[in-house]
Order: structure tokens, then C-alpha cells, then sequence
């Protein structure tokens, strides 16, 4: 019996490039909805969004680092070749997983009450979940894993 197949994983060196684009991408989409909607001023919506952008960046490495190598192994596929369901249950378990750490952040920051916070946060979830979900897509399109160099 031969040894399970473990795809190739995305290097160190691409995975902070897509975490950078992710989150500069973010902010640049997200930031003039969030401030018109929140009616948190611009100086501090702008911190906020940056706060919970270095939260997420760490987040998303770690989170996608663990979500490709738990589907790798069990499925034998590189994340290039997630199928559509699988990227949908990706990007809600990671909107999911921000929203528990940010809330609180958003509460304090802001002044909020907790109800609030929730459905400003549940708009940032969901605004940065069909994002993430364009993004990654894209991303696996340009930078697929098999023409990566095996040295970052």
C-alpha cells in the first residue's frame, strides 16, 4: 500500500502575498461603505478597519494555513482545486471565526451597543465573505500552487 498523496501547499512567501492583497484589497473596497454606514467618524473607522485588518491578516494565515492542510490530507486536492461548495464553507467558516474576535473590538472602539456592533460587524462579514470568496478564486486562478517554485 502506497502513502497517502499530500498535495503541494502554498509556500510561506505566497501566502503573506495573498494575505497582503487580501487585506489591501479589503480596506480599499470596504472602509467608504463601512464610514457612510456606520456613522462612525472617518479617522476612527479608518483604525478600526485597521485593527481588524491586522487581526484578520493574522487569522486568514493561520486559518487558511490549517483549512488547506486539513483538505489536503483528507482529499488528496491542492486548495487551487477546492470545488465551489467547499469555497463557500471555507469563507463562512472564516467570517465565522472573525466575527467572534472582532465583535468585541467593535464594541469597545466604538462606543456601540452590542446590537449594534453585531449587525455592523455581520455587514462587515458578509461584505468581506463575498470578497473573500471573489478573491480567492481569483487569487488560485493567477497564482495556481502547481507553478509555484518549491523554494519561497
Amino acid at each position: 500500500m502506497s502513502a497517502p498523496h499530500h498535495p503541494i501547499q502554498r509556500s510561506l512567501w505566497d501566502r503573506l502575498r495573498q494575505v497582503a492583497l487580501f487585506e489591501i484589497g479589503g480596506l480599499l473596497l470596504i472602509s467608504p461603505p463601512f464610514v457612510w454606514l456606520s456613522g462612525v467618524p472617518a479617522v476612527e473607522s479608518i483604525g478600526l478597519l485597521l485593527l481588524l485588518a491586522l487581526i484578520a491578516a493574522i487569522w486568514n494565515g493561520a486559518y487558511n494555513t490549517a483549512f488547506d492542510w486539513f483538505e489536503g490530507r483528507l482529499t488528496g486536492r491542492s486548495a487551487d482545486r477546492r470545488p465551489l461548495p467547499l469555497r463557500a464553507a471555507h469563507a463562512l467558516g472564516f467570517e465565522g471565526g472573525l466575527l467572534l474576535m472582532s465583535l468585541p473590538i467593535i464594541v469597545l472602539w466604538t462606543q456601540m451597543d452590542w446590537l449594534s456592533a453585531l449587525v455592523a460587524d455581520i455587514g462587515l462579514a458578509l461584505a468581506y465573505m463575498v470578497y473573500a470568496f471573489g478573491f480567492n478564486l481569483a487569487y488560485d486562478r493567477i497564482f495556481p500552487i502547481s507553478a509555484q517554485p518549491s523554494n519561497p
